[in-house]
């Protein structure tokens, strides 16, 4: 009886952990990434290479759908491009350039700029309650760990429970880092203000001035950039997402 008691407890837990973390992976997307969902961006390498296309993210990576099928030079045809995660150190930024957008897209782009600037009450009041519990998530193991082991005292089941470890973990960093966005109180006071952004761009370093759109633990996103890439030399009035690895925010504009 106290084996199939056991064993019932271990199934419930695999099966929680399991569908827990598949409805938060399957939810989870950047914020810098997803502001860029649905537009025409360019995708520039960082050895210099641009792809161009219809943006869609995944919690897993991007992709871009081309307008029409390509040809490469294998004869094979090719209707997007795909970057997967664990492959986004080769991303040198994410552009959108204004005028590749549509007339819709560029009005909604107006609109999410205004708000930038000018955050109404339930922005400001929403982004503050979202920062504090990201200032105390750490504490959220703790927590949940208290909590456990109350259960495996005060339960008839707390034996059964100690066997189950494996998974109280999983569902705790699938919780805890689901938040995905780091607080940095050096750059929250910036938002919506002009900044200048440090750029690596191999072997040299460029400053872009622009506006503070949103930072992640990954990216950062800054608007109404002068930019250019290594295929189209001429500046053009662009948003960008950087890997915070190759951007930082340097100064205030």
């Amino acid at each position: 009886m106290i084996k199939e008691y056991a064993f019932l407890i271990s199934l419930v837990f695999i099966v929680l952990a399991t569908m827990v973390g598949a409805f938060i992976r399957r939810r989870s997307r950047d914020k810098c990434l997803k502001d860029f969902s649905g537009n025409q961006v360019t995708l520039e390498q960082t050895g210099g290479k641009t792809i161009w296309g219809q943006l869609r993210i995944e919690h897993t990576g991007l992709e871009l759908l081309y307008a029409s099928a390509k040809t490469d030079g294998k004869g094979h045809t090719e209707s997007s491009f795909i970057l997967y995660k664990n492959e986004f150190p080769s991303m040198q930024a994410l552009v959108r350039f204004h005028d590749d957008l549509s007339e819709a897209d560029q009005l909604a782009r107006e609109k999410v700029l205004q708000k930038t600037y000018q955050p109404g009450l339930y922005s400001r009041g929403k982004r503050r309650f979202v920062n504090l519990f990201k200032t105390i998530r750490d504490s959220l193991t703790e927590v949940i760990n208290l909590l456990m082991s109350q259960a495996k005292k005060a339960t008839p089941a707390g034996a059964v429970l100690s066997g189950q470890d494996k998974h109280v973990n999983q569902m705790k960093q699938e919780l805890i880092g689901s938040a995905g966005t780091s607080y940095e109180p050096l750059l929250e006071r910036y938002i919506g203000q002009h900044v200048v952004l440090e750029l690596l761009k191999g072997d040299s370093r460029e400053d872009l001035s622009g506006i503070l759109k949103e930072y992640t633990a990954e990216f950062i996103e800054i608007m109404d950039v002068d930019y250019s890439t290594a295929e189209q030399p001429s500046p053009r009035k662009a948003d960008l997402v950087v890997l915070r690895k190759y951007g930082v925010v340097r100064h205030l504009g």
